[in-house]
């Protein structure tokens, strides 16, 4: 087993910027854990760029390897359950925020953070999917929890061309659903259309500025990628029993909206948690992605890139300018 590997560190420097290097690691300047992974693929994501900006909500202490996502064959094990070369996975709890995470070739973590990567997806689909396509799953899955069938009536989902919001989308129209996609970037309507959305529309035909408690009910369910103006215009033009899911912030942590559309339309806002979801139900929805929600487009939702290539990619998601799910092959060096 080499001693030696690479990651993406960031750092802070004397006049608190933040900057991103590929630099040479140890094994031994891994932290303690019950499992070490050689990580074959990693994922960016929104998390990621906010750790790799330094932003201190999400990783407290630099210098700092981010990565929420890893996919990867186990080196050495201390738990019986997991034993060399088994293919697994680690996305999500502390990997990657206060944790030495999947933008390293290799990590050492709990190993209750582990779990096999399911038969019926590489290794590399899975990173395709990574946490954004987990996080968008688990919102499905609230969703048909709460009896929204395709039957009910059209389904928004907010934020479309992100991880979360592309693959939102085509699992639901694999599943059956009426998609209207929602986007600031219109040029991108060819692409959500090849996902499977029945309309794409513009960010601004679903965010209300009035004062207005409710609007006509347009929506069966909404997955709200984005919150802020566009989660409080989802929850007040939600059909009567009515599910919104809510899993992002990036337009705002803050909801101003009334209670009308819960005690009028008994409409449901469900919470996803991705960090923190229980193994039970991390491991039922892994399946479901390997099997009936794997969907046709996985390679058309990808850009693949490797480690050099992360410090561009990151300033692209910051600004607003990247779409689909991009995979890290941590063999590109």
């Amino acid at each position: 087993m080499q001693q030696t590997f690479q990651a993406l560190v960031v750092s802070e420097t004397a006049d608190q910027r933040f900057i991103r290097e590929i630099r040479q690691r140890t094994l031994a300047e891994l932290p303690a854990g019950d499992v070490l992974i050689r990580v074959h693929y990693s994922s960016l994501n929104y998390k990621d760029a906010l750790s790799a900006s330094g932003n201190r909500g999400v990783t407290r202490r630099y210098p700092h390897t981010p990565g929420i996502d890893a996919a990867g064959v186990v080196e050495a094990s201390n738990a019986p359950e997991l034993r060399p070369g088994d293919r697994v996975l680690c996305c999500c709890y502390g990997l990657g925020m206060n944790t030495p995470g999947g933008f390293g070739q290799y990590i050492r973590v709990p190993a209750n953070w582990v779990h096999p990567c399911p038969e019926g997806l590489s290794l590399r689909e899975s990173m395709i999917f990574g946490t954004g396509g987990f996080t968008a799953a688990l919102s499905v899955d609230a969703m048909l929890n709460k009896g929204v069938t395709p039957e009910a009536g059209k389904i928004l989902v907010t934020g479309a061309t992100g991880g979360v919001g592309s693959v939102s989308v085509a699992i639901l129209a694999k599943c059956g659903y009426q998609v209207v996609a929602a986007t600031g970037k219109p040029e991108e309507a060819d692409f959500l259309k090849e996902l499977g959305a029945a309309e794409v529309i513009g960010r601004a035909q679903v965010t209300d500025t009035s004062d207005r408690a409710l609007l006509k009910g347009r929506w069966a369910g909404v997955i709200d990628t984005v919150g802020g103006a566009l989660l409080a215009t989802a929850l007040k033009s939600t059909r009567y029993g009515g599910v919104v899911t809510c899993c992002g912030n990036v337009g705002g942590p803050e909801l101003h909206t009334t209670v009308y559309p819960f005690i009028l339309r008994g409409v449901a806002l469900l919470g996803i948690d991705a960090a923190e979801c229980p193994l039970a139900v991390r491991t039922r929805v892994w399946q479901q992605l390997a099997t009936t929600w794997k969907i046709a487009q996985l390679e058309r939702l990808t850009t693949e890139i490797g480690l050099p290539d992360l410090d561009r990619t990151i300033d692209a998601m910051l600004q607003g300018r990247h779409s689909g799910r991009t995979i890290v092959n941590l063999e590109k060096t």
